[in-house]
């Protein structure tokens, strides 16, 4: 039997890039839509790792099921490392996408090209009750000066990734995940579940 583990996160966007990057496991991934007792969780850490695992445990402790949850920071350079962990509200609370975006590229208006380095880094965490597992993945570019591209979301329209002469948005979903922060935080989370799912596995047998 597969072991159901819940994605912590109301954010679609979000979870078809999880489901996508964890479909290799052999788990059976649910997302929030199944558990309407999980309403909107307050973020109130300092930093991403605190976010991703306050998310973790509170969908475990509502929902008695291993959880995964990650949280995402923008860090620009000229914004000495901001947005950081308000990157989701850069633009306040209830902001779109756009806000975002279209904020972003008002404070970053008259910075010169060669100072407008950014990091996108996410962090994943798993908890199942007793262990915690948490992953880290970054990935250095620059903020556009435009918006460039159709797909993605979030900030992917101005995040331009030097090595690849293309914004995120630009590139395609299967191109993004092997290159993006939040792909390899997954790539690095992928042996930490599989090594516990082993021993999970062994102990109930």
């Amino acid at each position: 039997m597969m072991m159901k583990v819940v994605i912590a996160t109301h954010n679609k966007d979000k979870l078809k890039e999880l489901k996508r990057g964890l479909n290799q496991l052999n788990i059976d991934l649910l997302d929030l839509s199944r558990f309407s007792e999980v309403g909107e969780i307050i973020e109130d850490g300092k930093t991403l790792e605190e976010n991703a695992l306050i998310k973790a445990k509170e969908v475990f402790r509502l929902t008695g099921l291993p959880s995964i949850a990650d949280d995402t920071g923008l860090e620009v350079d000229a914004l000495n490392g901001k947005p950081g962990v308000f990157t989701a509200r850069f633009a306040g609370e209830n902001c779109s996408y756009m806000d975002n975006v279209n904020k972003m590229l008002k404070v970053m208006k008259k910075i010169k090209i060669s100072d407008r380095g950014a990091v996108f880094k996410t962090v994943i965490a798993f908890f199942d009750g007793k262990k915690e597992l948490l992953s880290i993945g970054e990935v250095k570019g620059m903020i556009a000066t435009e918006k460039k591209g159709l797909g993605g979301f979030g900030y992917d329209s101005i995040f331009y990734v030097v090595n690849e002469g293309k914004t995120f948005a630009e590139m395609t979903i299967e191109k993004k995940n092997i290159i993006s922060h939040r792909g390899k935080a997954i790539k690095n989370l992928t042996p930490k579940l599989k090594s516990y799912l082993e021993t999970n596995i062994k102990e109930i047998a």
